[in-house]
C-alpha cells in the first residue's frame, strides 16, 4: 500500500480544517476519543453541529480565534492508500508555515470559496506548490452550498483558474465542488450537484497516480548520499572498522560501485553496505545505511558521496528561488548560512535578480530588499564550494535553507535552479 502526502491550501475561511475534518469524519477514522473531545468542545455552537475544525486546529490561539496558525499534520488511511494530511494555515503571515508543509508533499488540495472565487492566497498558494515541484494540484471549489450549488459558478471558477494555472505550467489540475460542512462530495457523493461527474475528493485522493511524481523524466535519479556521522569506533575489536552513516536521498548504491566525495573530489568505491549489522549487495533511497570505502578517504559531516557517473553541479556562484520567510528585510549584500543537506557553509546575498507579482506572476526588476513572504530569483556567492542537482531535476539535493547567523533561525526556503 503506497502513501500519498497532501496539502490543504487557500485563503482564510475558506475551509481547509472543516475538510479535513469531514475526510476524517465520513472515512470513519477518527478514534472513539478523540470525536468525545471535539464533540464536548462544540457544546458551546448555537446549531448542536460538530465543529470538525477542532481535529486540527489544536492549539489554544487557533481555537479561540477559529483560525488556522500552525501547520497541523494528521495520518488516515484507507483499504486503497495510506495519507499524511497537511492543514496550512491561510493567513498571508503564516505563508512561511505552508511552505515548510508543502516541501514534502505529491499533492496539493487548493480551496477556493465559490463565493469569491480566485483570490490573492489562491495565487500566492499557487505559485508556491508550482515552485516547490508539486505535480497535482485539486481545486477543490468549497462552501457550493452557500451558491445553491450553481454549475455556472463551478465553471466560471474553472475557467479563471484555468489560466492561472497555464501561466504555472502545472502538470495535473483536477476541479471537484464540495460542500465541506455538509460533506458534499468529499466522501460521498451530492445528491444537490447531479451535473458533477466526477470522482469525489477521496475517491480522487485514492486513485491519483503518485509513480511519476518526483520527476518528470524517463532517467532514474543520481545516487546522492549526504553524510550525516562518521562511525569510527575507539577499540582494538574494531580498530579497522570506518563507516559513513547517512540516508540515501536519491537513487541506488551498489557494492563496487565508483563513487566521488565532494567537495574534495575524492573518489574510491563502495566496499560494503552495511544496515543494522546485516550486509547488503544494493541500498535505495530512502534508505539509511553505512557505506564503507575500499580507501580511507578524508570524509566527514556535510560531505556528499555521489556515484561518479553521475556528478552534481558544484559551484560557488548559485541561481535560486526564494521564499524569504523572516520579519527582518532580505537585503543585498546581507550575509547567511546556506544548508544543502547535511552541508553547511556561510553566503551572502550578490544580486536580487528579479521579485515575483503573486496576482500576475509578473518578474519585477530593480528590487533590492525581500520582505516577509515575498517570491524572488536571487543569487547567492558562497564561502566553500556547494554541490547540487537543480531543484526541478532532484528535490532532495536541490532543496536548502537559509539561517541568520545570529539568531540560528530559518528565514528563506531556496529551491536551487544553477549555477550562476
Amino acid at each position: 500500500m503506497d502513501l500519498l502526502r497532501f496539502i490543504t491550501a487557500g485563503s482564510v475561511d475558506d475551509g481547509k480544517s472543516t475538510l479535513i475534518g469531514r475526510l476524517l469524519y465520513d472515512s470513519k477514522s477518527i478514534l472513539a476519543d478523540q470525536l468525545e473531545a471535539i464533540e464536548r468542545a462544540s457544546k458551546s455552537r448555537d446549531d448542536g453541529e460538530i465543529d470538525l475544525a477542532l481535529l486540527t486546529d489544536g492549539l489554544r490561539s487557533e481555537r479561540e480565534q477559529g483560525i488556522t496558525i500552525d501547520v497541523a499534520y494528521r495520518y488516515f488511511q484507507t483499504p486503497k492508500r495510506k495519507f499524511i494530511i497537511v492543514d496550512a494555515p491561510g493567513h498571508i503571515q503564516y505563508t512561511r508555515n505552508m511552505v515548510t508543509g508543502a516541501s514534502n508533499c505529491q499533492l496539493a488540495i487548493v480551496l477556493v470559496d465559490a463565493r469569491h472565487g480566485v483570490v490573492e492566497q489562491t495565487r500566492r498558494h499557487s505559485l508556491i506548490a508550482s515552485l516547490l515541484g508539486i505535480p497535482h494540484i485539486v481545486v477543490a471549489i468549497n462552501k457550493m452550498d452557500l451558491v445553491g450549488y450553481s454549475q455556472d459558478v463551478f465553471s466560471d471558477i474553472c475557467i479563471h483558474y484555468a489560466e492561472l494555472a497555464k501561466k504555472l505550467n502545472v502538470k495535473h489540475v483536477s476541479y471537484i465542488p464540495l460542500s465541506a460542512l455538509n460533506g458534499d462530495n468529499v466522501v460521498d457523493r451530492s445528491s444537490s450537484m447531479g451535473w458533477y461527474e466526477g470522482p469525489t475528493l477521496l475517491e480522487h485522493l485514492e486513485t491519483v497516480d503518485i509513480e511519476d511524481t518526483d520527476l518528470d523524466q524517463q532517467a532514474p535519479l543520481p545516487g546522492r548520499f549526504p553524510v550525516q556521522y562518521v562511525i569510527r569506533p575507539q577499540t582494538a575489536e574494531l580498530h579497522d572498522y570506518r563507516g559513513y552513516a547517512g540516508k540515501i536521498t536519491s537513487g541506488s548504491f551498489r557494492k563496487g560501485d565508483s563513487v566521488t566525495v565532494l567537495p574534495s573530489g575524492e573518489t574510491s568505491t563502495i566496499d560494503a553496505i552495511e544496515i543494522a549489522e546485516t550486509h547488503l549487495d544494493e541500498a535505495v533511497s530512502p534508505m539509511s545505511v553505512v557505506l564503507h570505502l575500499a580507501t580511507d578517504v578524508d570524509i566527514s559531516r556535510g560531505d556528499l558521496i555521489v556515484r561518479s557517473d553521475s556528478q552534481p553541479t558544484s559551484s560557488q556562484s548559485l541561481e535560486a528561488m526564494l521564499c524569504w520567510m523572516d520579519t527582518k528585510e532580505c537585503k543585498v549584500g546581507n550575509k547567511y548560512v546556506l544548508q544543502v543537506g547535511t552541508s553547511r557553509t556561510r553566503c551572502s546575498v550578490r544580486e536580487i535578480v528579479y521579485q515575483l507579482n503573486v496576482n500576475t506572476y509578473e518578474e519585477i526588476d530593480g528590487i533590492e530588499n525581500l520582505k516577509l513572504n515575498d517570491l524572488a530569483k536571487i543569487v547567492l556567492r558562497t564561502a566553500q564550494p556547494v554541490s547540487f542537482d537543480s531543484y526541478q531535476e532532484n528535490r532532495a539535493t536541490g532543496g536548502a535553507i537559509l539561517i541568520d547567523e545570529t539568531s540560528n533561525v530559518t528565514v528563506g526556503a531556496v529551491m536551487l535552479v544553477g549555477e550562476a
